[in-house]
Order: structure tokens, then sequence, then C-alpha cells
């Protein structure tokens, strides 16, 4: 009996070791987990000295016209997009101005001369 139960112990301290590990690995991916999604969660606005979204309206443009926003004075664009609406409206560009102050768009509707544009940008202190 003596041998059978110092296996007994041997292989519940074994388990009890196990356990433990894959304890530890659980709450190592857990935790590994939440800190991804901290790091992948969108910035808030308060963290960025300056932050500010300015938009311009949707406006019907001339096909492959473009479309420029610029930041308020003393601001550099951050980030931004565009919309292009219509029938078969395309975005056909969407990007900063060479001087970072504001944010470009451009898109063209087929079977129309015209296409709307909205321009937004994301502006912070520099």
């Amino acid at each position: 009996m003596r041998g059978k139960q110092a296996i007994g112990a041997g292989a519940l301290a074994l388990a009890l070791v196990s356990g433990a590990g894959w304890a530890a690995q659980a709450t190592t991916s857990e935790s590994a987990t939440r800190q991804a999604a901290a790091a992948t969660a969108p910035a808030r606005a308060a963290a960025v000295d300056g932050y500010q979204i300015v938009r311009l309206p949707n406006a019907d443009v001339p096909n492959f016209q473009r479309r420029t926003l610029y930041c308020p004075a003393g601001k550099q664009v951050i980030g931004g997009g565009a919309e292009a609406r219509g029938n078969r409206a395309i975005l056909v560009g969407s990007f900063p101005t060479d001087d970072g102050r504001g944010w470009i768009a451009l898109g063209r509707q087929d079977g129309y001369s015209t296409v709307g544009i909205s321009v937004y940008a994301i502006c912070a202190n520099p």
C-alpha cells in the first residue's frame, strides 16, 4: 500500500504542478488578449493635443475635380477621409495635401458629368 500511496502522491503533485502551469498559461493568454485589445482600441480624442474633426459637406463637382479641406490655422492633418455620393459614384482619391495641413478628395460618377464629394480631416496641434 505504501508504494501505491507514494505513487498517488507523486501523481497528485504532478497534476497540481501541471494544473498550475495551465492556469498560468490561461492567465498569461487572457492578459495578452486584454493588452492586445487595449493597444488596438481607438485613441481618445483628449489624448491628442488640439484634436478636431473638420468637414467639407457634400457638394456636386465635375468628375475628377479635387475638393480640398484645410485644418484650422496652426493645426496639422493627422488623418482624413472622403465619401463619393451618387448613382455608381466612385471615390478615386483621398489623401493629405503636400504641406500636411489638409485633405484632398476626388471622384467620378459613371454616366454623369458630376459627383457628390464630402471631405473629412482629422486635425491636431503639431
